[in-house]
């Protein structure tokens, strides 16, 4: 993938502006409801921003450029300052997929009013606005996956009864583990993670923006 971008400089361009959107809303919502819930630590460290510096990460930022999958810095909170730990955590985590998903739907929206306009401004604006569609709805459906440390793994967390919560939280030693065995090609030229979030990435593409198909 970052062969083909590379030889299209205005669609890297467009790659690149639209990754650092999509990241920098997925983790400035974690941090904001965070905030929200009563734990000042994101606002402390930095992370109540916009500012694509304080959420980039490079091993994850160099992955959505590469594998089409990544992540940004995590935002780190504490959960002794939440009301309610279990479920505040997961309506934590749930916060930056859903951002993601509304950022899309909002430029969809936008994409679908400006599309019946001749002009070459506008071409770049839809372009543009398709691109951060796309990368929204991947890092979105990624951070969905039940493997820590995604954010997935937290939501099912704030979900199991207590009993099984406590099972849960157990496997977070070795999310990275299973992470990176699901992530990378085994046999054949796909990975298995991305054999399982492909269909609903493109699921999602298709009603936002018809006819766009990722993998």
């Amino acid at each position: 993938m970052i062969g083909q971008l590379i030889n299209n400089p205005i669609a890297f361009v467009f790659w690149i502006i639209a990754l650092v959107v999509a990241i920098s809303i997925h983790e400035f919502s974690h941090a904001f409801m965070a905030d929200y819930l009563g734990d000042p630590t994101p606002r402390l460290q930095g992370r109540l921003t916009l500012n694509p510096l304080a959420h980039l990460d490079p091993i994850g930022t160099i992955l959505l450029l590469i594998a089409r999958f990544g992540w940004g810095k995590p935002v780190i909170f504490d959960p002794y300052n939440l009301r309610n730990p279990k479920r505040d955590s997961a309506l934590i985590s749930i916060a930056g997929p859903i951002s993601n998903f509304l950022l899309a739907s909002v430029c969809a929206i936008i994409v679908h009013f400006l599309m019946n306009i001749n002009s070459t401004a506008v071409d770049v604006l839809i372009a543009l606005l398709q691109s951060i569609i796309v990368l929204s709805v991947m890092l979105g459906v990624f951070n969905l996956v039940p493997i820590h440390p995604l954010d997935g793994f937290k939501i099912v967390e704030g979900i199991l009864p207590d009993e099984y919560a406590r099972q849960w939280h157990e496997l977070q030693p070795y999310g990275l583990i299973f992470l990176l065995f699901l992530a990378f090609p085994i046999l054949g030229n796909v990975a298995p993670l991305t054999r399982v979030i492909s269909p609903v990435i493109n699921g999602i593409l298709g009603i936002l923006l018809p006819g766009t198909s990722l993998f």
